[in-house]
């Protein structure tokens, strides 16, 4: 079995400095100069899984092929590798502890005292060690959620301390991610916030071996110096992270650095051939100098935290490049929607997504925004929710049957269009429960999904209860809306369209979480030239 090697990031000052970010771009340069690289994310909080988690709280609920709920970086980590990550790519506090307390429960720990060490500490460290076993991977980073200091996160510093005794030092390489801000009254930037981080750090048993300085400004040569002087590294790994355009640039930045030469350097690894990066700088010279443009309406419930619909949000970043267009995203809150303003907050986009979501709130808002969309030909394109609203719109407005409704919603619903999975009827407990992971659907030959695709077997991953009310689809394809895919087992409705419409599509699945820099999802790239069409028409 291939031995690995382990990189620990973590960070310290303030939170959202960009640990994700960095950990996939570190990945991308070690994967372009031949490395088998993967990324692990470790959670501090005691949820078993953010799936119960309100995106105002979390962002977005990431869900891998095997149907696990993560961590939203989880994401970056797929469309920075384009591979896919699975459950062992996630883990928090809670399931740690609830596999602890499992093993007490079994009676495992022979009588002995449960303790954070070494119970806790054990179990992190063998989650940790898990993706070692697949034994295809030269490099396992891992991200260690939270900062530094803070109490819940100290089980995972210990844990790191520990693994580098038992591993021995030139297999583990933690780089720490720190915080150097400018201080505009005294014009100069400070290194102290970095210096205090550090040193909480050392207090715990671990050094650094590369600190990663986020900053707005450019460190001199001083500032470098007396970093690694008072922070007891070289000054080759104090590397240099300055704010960028877009995401994508910082693999390019952290090349620039040497991040990757000297976390090799670290790990006693050959540096190999030069990184070759053609494809994805040309990818991100086509999102800074596109020729076309477009605006498109983002229609959620939770507009106000840009982390709700990271993906969806990236996907329109890859379907623009491949469009060779930037794509402007306007959002638009569905509780502000109705009749009476749905005119005014859409007549002018070039196209709409409906997004995602659960719960009532908003609901009405996203079916008068389909209704404008469907009316006045406007190219549409519904996710999960988004989905079943426009099926709810259709039978209300085209089959004549107003109280046409979800049950998740409206449970005494006279016209269920939209209801709960037979599977999900006997389900009780919220988290981990429903229908999650990738499932097949087989497309119907002519639609426009069929189209995007390029063929007639797909699989796409799914996170949802209710599903397409199979009583009511003979007289919704009489009326113009049809089934353009279904699940081939069960024969649920994945897609629905309106062949007569300029672009109407409605997926039960999420395909914004398969879209990557590498390969664009086929549904968002169609969607978007459906919305260059339109665009030029209007002119």
């Amino acid at each position: 079995m291939r031995k690995s090697k382990f990189v620990f990031v973590t960070g310290g000052v303030t939170s959202s400095l960009g640990k994700g970010i960095i950990s996939a771009s570190l990945a991308k340069l070690l994967q372009a100069r031949g490395y088998s690289v993967t990324i692990q994310k470790f959670d501090p909080y005691i949820n078993v899984d953010p799936g119960t988690m309100n995106p105002y709280e979390h962002g977005e609920c990431f869900v891998t092929e095997d149907g696990a709920e993560t961590d939203l970086d989880l994401g970056h980590y797929e469309r920075f590798l384009n591979i896919p990550t699975s459950q062992a790519n996630n883990v928090t506090t809670g399931r740690i502890y609830q596999t602890v307390i499992e093993n007490e429960r079994r009676g495992e720990y022979l009588g002995k005292t449960v303790q954070v060490i070494p119970h806790i500490t054990n179990e992190i460290k063998r989650r940790m060690m898990l993706l070692e076993e697949v034994g295809k991977y030269d490099i396992i980073i891992t991200e260690l959620g939270g900062t530094v200091g803070d109490i819940e996160s100290l089980p995972y510093i210990e844990a790191v301390r520990q693994l580098r005794w038992e591993l021995g030092q030139d297999t583990i390489c933690i780089i720490h991610l720190t915080l150097v801000p400018y201080l505009k009254a005294a014009k100069e930037l400070k290194t102290k916030p970095t210096q205090h981080s550090v040193k909480e750090l050392q207090e715990l048993g671990v050094q650094p071996d590369i600190l990663v300085c986020r900053t707005e400004h450019k460190l001199n040569s001083e500032l470098r110096k007396k970093i690694a002087l008072f922070c007891n590294v070289n000054q080759n790994a104090v590397i240099e992270s300055i704010d960028a355009d877009t995401i994508y640039d910082v693999p390019l930045l952290m090349l620039k650095e040497k991040l990757d030469k000297v976390t090799l350097a670290k790990l006693k690894l050959p540096s190999r051939n030069e990184p070759e990066l053609e494809a994805w700088k040309d990818f991100i010279l086509r999102v800074k100098h596109p020729t076309n443009e477009v605006t498109i309406g983002l229609v959620g419930k939770y507009v106000e935290l840009q982390d709700a619909y990271k993906s969806i949000i990236e996907s329109f970043i890859h379907a623009g490049a491949e469009n060779d267009c930037k794509v402007n995203i306007k959002t638009i809150h569905s509780e502000m929607l109705t009749p009476e303003n749905a005119k005014e907050k859409l007549e002018g986009l070039d196209g709409v997504l409906v997004a995602p979501g659960f719960g009532s709130r908003g609901i009405e808002g996203k079916i008068e925004a389909i209704h404008y969309l469907r009316t006045h030909n406007i190219p549409f394109f519904g996710i999960c929710l988004g989905m079943q609203m426009a099926v709810i719109e259709f039978a209300r407005n085209v089959l004549k049957l107003p109280e046409a409704h979800s049950t998740e919603m409206e449970v005494n619903s006279l016209n269920p269009v939209i209801d709960l999975m037979e599977d999900q009827k006997e389900v009780s407990q919220k988290g981990g429960t429903m229908r999650l992971g990738s499932y097949n659907c087989e497309l119907k030959k002519g639609t426009k999904s069929f189209t995007a695709y390029g063929k007639n077997k797909i699989s796409e991953r799914h996170r949802h209860r209710y599903e397409f009310n199979n009583v009511y689809l003979d007289d919704m394809e009489k009326a113009g809306m049809i089934a353009a895919g279904r699940n081939p087992e069960t024969n649920l409705v994945e897609i629905v369209e309106i062949p007569k419409h300029r672009w109407f599509v409605g997926v039960q699945y999420h395909p914004e979480l398969k879209s990557t820099v590498e390969n664009p999802h086929p549904l968002f790239v169609k969607f978007v030239k459906a919305c260059m069409d339109y665009s030029e028409e209007k002119k």
